[in-house]
């Protein structure tokens, strides 16, 4: 696999990692119709762990089917496809070799009533090594009354798959009793999250578009003293990105909750223009008719190639 500069350029940041984690890692930003730019959008079908069946395939019913979400991704010139164990084991043969894989190693349910935001592990760094995956995908919840364990279990996993040569993803998404709704979303909170995962050495981070509330006392503080520009999505997002060593860290973002397309295409244009890698969006993409997710992912992709 002959690689682009730009893709060099990004490879070199990983400073001591594994030389089988950098070319997994490689292999996720070569493949596509994105392929070799820097730019990646990713698949992820975890919502029917997180949601239920119903809530996530309902509107596309196709969507009940694993290998519908795999065709997806490949027809869609995706840079990757991510899943837990069960969606990635019953397409697993069929579509070998055909698209990098994401193993999502831990899940939640919306029929845990705790009041604790937490995830079970439900899958391992073995499984995702059978399945000829690219990297595992691991969810914190910084602000969480088991966010310390969570950090803890993260690392354990994370220096496992490193060891075999996998890369990892980290969803790192705020929340807990001392962070109101808004603020899961505040750009500072945001910006933090993003920070902490690339301090638990994550490869590719994956959070949610910031919105320019200010969650934190001591921290709007500082926002305001230096003057720190939050008044756009770009503006966030390019602070985002600051954060991760300074565009160091490969960074995507959600696309949230179902919504129409021309919000979501204006959203990808300033997360495009922030400086962000890419986006990794699942619901507003495999909920629609086939033709009508190929042509918004072609529209996507289209976005962050400049066009």
């Amino acid at each position: 696999m002959k690689l682009t500069r730009k893709v060099k350029e990004i490879i070199s940041n990983y400073e001591g990692e594994n030389p089988s984690t950098k070319q997994n890692l490689a292999r996720i930003l070569m493949t596509g119709k994105l392929g070799g730019t820097g730019k990646m959008v990713i698949l992820p079908v975890d919502q029917g762990f997180e949601h239920g069946p119903a809530r996530s395939f309902a509107p596309n019913p196709e969507a009940y089917d694993p290998h519908y979400h795999f065709q997806l991704a490949i027809d869609a010139g995706l840079n990757a496809y991510a899943a837990p164990l069960g969606m990635l084991e019953a397409g697993s043969d069929t579509f070998a070799g055909t698209i990098p894989t994401i193993l999502k190693i831990n899940s939640a349910n919306s029929l845990y009533s705790g009041a604790i935001p937490d995830q079970a592990v439900t899958a391992s760094v073995d499984d995702a090594v059978r399945l000829g995956c690219a990297a595992i995908g691991y969810t914190i919840y910084p602000g969480s009354d088991k966010s310390y364990e969570m950090f803890e279990e993260f690392t354990e996993l994370s220096r496992e798959a490193k060891s075999k040569g996998l890369a990892v993803v980290l969803w790192s998404y705020a929340r807990g009793a001392g962070l109101s709704k808004d603020g899961e979303t505040a750009v500072d909170v945001i910006a933090y999250a993003a920070h902490m995962a690339a301090l638990l050495g994550a490869n590719i981070i994956k959070v949610k578009p910031p919105t320019a509330h200010l969650e934190q006392d001591e921290a709007k503080k500082v926002y305001q003293k230096h003057n720190i520009k939050i008044g756009t999505l770009t503006e966030r997002i390019a602070h985002v990105v600051q954060t991760l060593f300074n565009g160091r860290r490969i960074v995507v973002f959600s696309g949230g909750s179902a919504k129409g397309t021309d919000d979501v295409l204006n959203e990808i244009k300033q997360i495009r223009d922030g400086g962000a890698n890419g986006s990794i969006i699942g619901r507003n993409t495999f909920q629609r008719p086939r033709a009508e997710a190929l042509d918004l992912l072609d529209k996507i992709i289209k976005i962050y190639q400049g066009k």
